[in-house]
């Protein structure tokens, strides 16, 4: 099994110029400064990258950003888990749930944008009981923790049963977002990248990920989103990760701050129009995290005792908890 595992992950990664091949004697100090981050296509984790490299925000925090493309989401969950990189974006409750199994993960937030349950331009749904019996898109399957905060909602503020009393379909998010635009669905619950794009069409959300936390207790935006690292990875390469995260933050205030930061963003974006780009931005900004490690536990404990509640062990794994030291700031903290 793990000899195929990493049979799996080799196959998943595209090569990249300058990568280093099999074989090759590479300085120790060069190989320790590398931070090797994996970026699926169209992904957000390019355009930071983008940022850090034309700005030169790696070389002067000590390390060299090599960005590893890989295919999709379980290409880059094989990769993370064999060592191919060192970091991907990953999910905090995938990250607690390896944690809790024995890895000792270690997860710098990334983002507080989450999903939203869009509906058509003209649609007559408005609210949560409209539901019944519309044809619902879900993106990422039965155990997706959006979907799962949203029928906990829906029954505890509707009084329904989403399962049972609408029509759904799981789905890739850039599949149901078309099926949405062909009139082939009522409502898709999508990712948020999905949701910018649907906006400036007149599409509308009718309650995003956000809202629902808030219900469940989150006193603010949670970053549920973040950059994994394995402990040995951060202890092995501790110059080099700190100045990791000092460069995402650097990368992120500047996209926040100065407008021509998304010159070498934009081409990376896919965005049609000015419209499509301008609510791609917007959403990303909204997303910078900004709250102190602490509160982002705090808030990340009470969401993980609902999920667990919600998707029992099939989801969160054997923890109740989220394990100590998860969150990491570059600096120690957590």
């Amino acid at each position: 099994m793990l000899s195929r595992r990493g049979l799996l992950a080799t196959a998943a990664l595209w090569p990249m110029a300058g990568t280093v091949m099999a074989g090759a004697v590479v300085p120790a100090a060069a190989a320790a400064a590398t931070v090797r981050v994996g970026s699926l296509p169209f992904g957000t984790v390019s355009w930071e990258a983008a940022v850090i490299k034309a700005r030169g925000l790696d070389t002067a925090n000590g390390f060299t950003l090599d960005v590893v493309k890989l295919a999709g989401n379980d290409a880059a969950r094989i990769a993370f888990l064999g060592g191919q990189v060192d970091t991907i974006l990953g999910d905090l409750i995938w990250a607690a749930r390896l944690g809790n199994e024995g890895r000792a993960m270690r997860f710098i937030p990334y983002s507080t944008t989450e999903g939203s349950l869009m509906v058509p331009p003209g649609s007559a749904i408005g609210g949560l009981k409209d539901l019944v019996g519309k044809r619902l898109g879900i993106a990422g399957g039965p155990l997706d923790k959006n979907w799962l905060l949203l029928k906990a909602q829906a029954k505890d503020a509707a009084g329904i049963d989403l399962e049972s009393q609408a029509q759904i379909a799981y789905g890739a998010p850039p599949l149901l977002a078309l099926k949405l635009e062909q009139g082939e669905l009522d409502a898709a619950l999508l990712y948020w990248t999905y949701c910018a794009r649907l906006e400036p069409k007149g599409f509308r959300r009718l309650i995003g990920s956000d809202d629902i936390m808030r219900a469940f207790g989150a006193t603010g935006s949670i970053a549920l989103l973040g950059y994994l690292f394995e402990g040995s990875t951060v202890s092995g390469k501790a110059e080099a990760i700190a100045g990791f995260a000092r460069a995402s933050r650097t990368a992120k205030e500047l996209l926040a701050t100065d407008p021509t930061a998304w010159d070498v963003v934009r081409p990376l974006m896919s965005a049609e129009d000015e419209a499509t780009f301008d609510a791609l931005k917007r959403d990303f900004l909204a997303g910078i995290p900004r709250r102190a490690i602490a509160t982002e536990r705090g808030d990340g404990e009470r969401l993980f005792g609902v999920l667990a509640k919600l998707g029992g062990e099939r989801l969160v794994g054997v923890g109740t908890t989220l394990p100590a030291g998860l969150y990491f700031d570059g600096a120690g903290n957590g």
